[in-house]
């Protein structure tokens, strides 16, 4: 199931940025001080860093070069006209708004929709999404089919949303007005860079349009699933990854995008529609909240270097070794005989901190506990994606609903770190791996009403 490695990068390296391995002593400071949430310390103080695949990608000498092209007239520029060709052309819609990045895309899309009481409908929704939905009072309803929640399976597409269960939404909600939207996430984060596969996008489309219900992508990693698609589903071998993601994105209404992915920038993003009625909409939003239509909360150059990334990003060879290097970390953290989710995804590897620290229940945040512990060991840097990131109290009866799933994603950025860096974090989870039955949890102190693993605070039990 691994897509093949077949040549060295795609790519030389042209500049380095020094990193540096602060001592133990002084990483246990760093983090007791962080309040034991890694969000929480200095990229200074971080050896090798795994937190997000979002804002940290390594840009190309045409995107470096691109910044220098950027138009940056308040009104009508250049530079935006440029990234509407490229997304039009990429997506077929027509009607762009850039935004400053992926959750500002997400509100604008949601402020425009979303009404209170709704129930916006996903195959899994990822943190920004639920909390934006979360505000405008409607409720974030993951349809992921049951495959998607195997840690351990070799199927293909676990990012495929459940067509019945999104069949029986779309039956008993629909036609009351309570469904605004439906949004398949592509590549399916929460559940590790799951792709989905073209088959069920396509039906899945098919139902949202015989309700009369849009149908959006959230794309961040748009070529990442294109990528996978070619590799896994039959007749698509031999079509290129900007076709497949043509034919993906003409299924939709419309999508967000985090730009900082695969737009392979350090900021940005847009929402981008079908229809010029519902553009209309989110810039009533987006103006107030964003910026002018024609820059969204971007500067020029910014959008001149998204325009050559999401050019770049269909490069097959810069796909093929940055999806191979991911699975050459889980290959190596499966040798070290640490639970991963399987098959791996495109953006990063999922460790199953249930499975790993299995003394710990969940209300002592075991993969938090194991996201210090590596910090610690290493200072290598993951993050949360368990019972701090998407457990919330039920208003009704004041407990605790966890999510399905308890992980440390293990993101990997685009075009920064070398195997030799892979290496180094898969040896860390060894050394863990010998002493972990004395790992203890964690309480959590402090936490937001929303979104609280990004300022939540920790004491060690």
């Amino acid at each position: 199931m691994r897509p093949r490695r077949a040549y060295a990068e795609p790519y030389r390296i042209k500049m380095v940025e020094p990193i540096r391995l602060i001592p133990r002593e002084a990483r246990v400071a760093a983090i007791e001080r962080a309040g034991y949430n890694v969000f929480n310390l200095s990229s200074d103080d971080v050896y090798i860093d795994l937190l997000t695949d979002s804002g940290t990608a390594a840009m190309s000498d045409s995107q470096w070069s691109a910044l220098m092209k950027g138009d940056e007239a308040y009104a009508g520029s250049r530079s935006f006209h440029r990234l509407r060709r490229v997304v039009s052309d990429i997506t077929g819609y027509e009607y762009v708004a850039p935004a400053h990045q992926g959750r500002g895309a997400e509100h604008v899309l949601m402020a425009a929709l979303v009404k209170p009481g709704q129930r916006v409908l996903g195959n899994m929704h990822f943190d920004t999404t639920t909390g934006h939905i979360l505000l405008r009072g409607a409720e974030p309803v993951n349809l992921l089919r049951q495959e998607g929640y195997r840690v351990h399976s070799d199927a293909p597409f676990k990012g495929d949303i459940d067509l019945e269960a999104l069949r029986r939404e779309l039956e008993a909600h629909a036609a009351e007005g309570l469904i605004p939207l439906v949004i398949m996430t592509v590549t399916c984060n929460s559940n590790g860079g799951q792709p989905v596969s073209m088959a069920n996008i396509r039906a899945a489309s098919e139902l949202a349009q015989a309700y009369g219900v849009p149908f959006f992508f959230d794309c961040a990693r748009f070529a990442e699933n294109a990528y996978f698609i070619k590799e896994r589903e039959p007749g698509y071998a031999r079509k290129s990854v900007r076709d497949i993601a043509r034919e993906m994105f003409s299924y939709g209404d419309g999508c967000i995008m985090s730009a900082k992915k695969d737009g392979l920038v350090n900021i940005g993003g847009f929402v981008a529609f079908r229809s010029e009625e519902m553009y209309r909409k989110a810039l009533e939003w987006l103006i107030p909240f964003e910026g002018f239509a024609t820059y969204g909360g971007l500067s020029g150059r910014d959008m001149e270097a998204l325009a050559v990334g999401l050019e770049e990003v269909l490069d097959e060879a810069y796909l093929e070794d940055r999806i191979g290097q991911v699975h050459y970390l889980a290959e190596l953290l499966t040798e070290q005989g640490v639970p991963i989710i399987t098959p791996a995804g495109g953006h990063g590897v999922y460790v199953d901190a249930a499975a790993f620290l299995p003394h710990l229940s969940r209300a002592k945040f075991p993969a938090q506990a194991l996201v210090v512990e590596l910090y610690v060991e290493a200072g290598v840097r993951g993050v949360e994606l368990g019972a701090c990131a998407f457990g919330r109290i039920d208003e009704t009866t004041g407990e605790t609903i966890y999510p399905e799933l308890e992980l440390v994603r293990l993101a990997v950025p685009r075009r920064v770190y070398t195997d030799r860096h892979m290496a180094y974090v898969a040896q860390a989870f060894g050394r863990i791996a010998d002493r972990r039955e004395g790992i203890g949890g964690l309480r959590l102190v402090y936490e937001a009403p929303v979104l609280r693993h990004f300022t939540a605070r920790f004491e060690r039990l």
